[in-house]
């Protein structure tokens, strides 16, 4: 299975002819990506790294205590941590991340192929150590402790500690695509664009700056509830959560939904990511947040006077309360404003809006397949139940716990198809509609381009000097929507 086009070559004339490429970066990122994750997705360095910077950077939080079903003692870490500290000094000191998997506890598990799949819950611990690493030091596959929930440790026997990092990402792959994808930014972008045709009038500020970033939303998602998401789609057909599992879960990711964790300077801030120089994730949806936050201010600007003009706009107050309602269900627990009573409020939220329905869907959709081709790395489903006990599988029985060839190949060629670029791409804050090329918005447009056009040359140059790139949120590489 092939995941570019390539064209046919001549090496020697009256021989075999060849692919028509003279360097193996032609190969494109997908095969570079596949081989360096086949040569370290095993190494605990590499785990972390993902957590940071792979398809689902949403999940890893710091922490300063531990939880209480979380059966992690200081001195069963104590070998994993510098020889002058303790986990609590750790944890004081911000060096301490979870990835706490508690949505998907007691889902049921799907059936694939006619075989029994299983999902595990799990917490995992992670420290960033003094060589600038996180890496994983310790693993519960599930939320309530006990003995046959045993934590699994760097120390223990190599399959099980790789078993239990392969239970995680199985886990990672779940949330990562129905909830850090599908509902954080395609349904949120459905939402918006459904209430934007229902309350604002084409005429509106609000609908002419916002239509442009949401309104594919609407087919991207009809097909992807009748075919993807339906009978005999991926998910029923191959991937752990299941078509009983989907509603569920999406209805779980949606009451742990916090609106601080769809605006990015909140998010880095209460997820402590900012001081971690290895996270680009975080450096670059800062800055990408930061230039559109900017280019929103100064279109409100230029309709809105005063936070009086907002409370007043009936029209634009209609659309937040219907947000509010069918799109966060009336639940105020998240922080969605129920109304505007200032710009600052107003900005916030439509920033937020662009930012996951283009940077968000950039950096959770076009990094899935890099991450994803190499199997073992992400598996969609696992084939046999979490471990109870240490020591009870060994190095010839991990593959057995992967799913089959076919199921595996339904998952690559939708993923590769999900992570193509459209070909009418428009890159950030690139329009045609006239209303963005005449007046005081020329201004608004010409200076956020020239600020993304310099965040993308800086992450060019940085991308330049690492091993493996982050090139998700370069601006030149995020598109104005979702059309894919």
């Amino acid at each position: 299975m092939l995941f570019f086009i390539c064209r046919w070559g001549t090496f020697v004339e009256g021989g075999p002819h060849c692919v028509d490429m003279s360097s193996v970066t032609a190969l494109g990122p997908n095969f570079s990506y596949m081989q360096y994750v086949q040569a370290h997705w095993q190494e605990d360095a590499f785990f972390g790294y993902q957590c940071l910077n792979g398809c689902n950077p949403l999940c890893i939080r710091q922490i300063h205590n531990l939880s209480s079903n979380l059966s992690v003692t200081s001195e069963m870490v104590r070998p994993f941590l510098p020889e002058d500290s303790s986990l609590e000094q750790e944890m004081e000191r911000g060096h301490v991340y979870l990835l706490d998997y508690e949505v998907l506890d007691q889902l049921p598990a799907n059936t694939v192929n006619d075989k029994q799949t299983y999902l595990a819950a799990p917490l995992c611990l992670l420290h960033y150590n003094r060589q600038g690493e996180l890496k994983p030091i310790a693993i519960q596959l599930q939320q309530a402790p006990g003995p046959q929930n045993p934590v699994f440790l760097p120390s223990d026997s190599a399959p099980d500690w790789l078993l239990a990092k392969m239970w995680v990402r199985n886990s990672d792959f779940q949330v990562h695509q129905l909830l850090s994808h599908f509902l954080r930014t395609h349904l949120i972008g459905e939402v918006c664009c459904t209430a934007t045709l229902r309350q604002l009038p084409e005429i509106h500020p609000l609908h002419q700056l916002l239509m442009p970033h949401i309104r594919s939303t609407l087919q991207i998602n009809i097909q992807a509830r009748v075919t993807l998401l339906a009978t005999k789609g991926v998910f029923d057909k191959s991937i752990a959560c299941g078509l009983e599992a989907i509603p569920l879960l999406l209805a779980r990711g949606t009451q742990r939904l916090r609106y601080s964790s769809l605006c990015v300077p909140d998010d880095i801030r209460v997820r402590g990511l900012e001081a971690l120089p290895i996270c680009y994730y975080a450096q670059d949806a800062l800055r990408v947040w930061d230039a559109l936050h900017r280019f929103v201010a100064g279109w409100i600007r230029l309709y809105y006077c005063n936070d009086e003009d907002v409370q007043h706009d009936c029209e634009l107050q209609n659309w937040i309360g219907e947000i509010f309602t069918q799109g966060f269900l009336g639940l105020s627990h998240i922080g969605v404003p129920q109304s505007f009573q200032t710009a600052a409020e107003m900005c916030k939220f439509v920033t937020m809006v662009i930012f996951s329905c283009s940077a968000l869907h950039a950096a959770v959709n076009f990094s899935q397949l890099d991450y994803n081709l190499w199997i073992p790395n992400s598996p969609a489903a696992m084939s046999r139940p979490p471990s109870q006990t240490k020591g009870s599988v060994s190095e010839e029985d991990i593959f057995s716990f992967l799913p089959e060839v076919n199921s595996s190949c339904h998952v690559l060629s939708v993923l590769s198809l999900l992570s193509q670029p459209a070909i009418d791409f428009v890159p950030l804050c690139h329009y045609n509609e006239w209303y963005f090329s005449s007046g005081a918005t020329v201004n608004l447009v010409e200076g956020v381009r020239r600020e993304l056009k310099m965040i993308a040359k800086d992450i060019a140059d940085r991308n330049s000097q690492l091993e493996l790139p982050y090139p998700y949120l370069s601006p030149d590489h995020i598109e104005n929507s979702v059309t894919i």
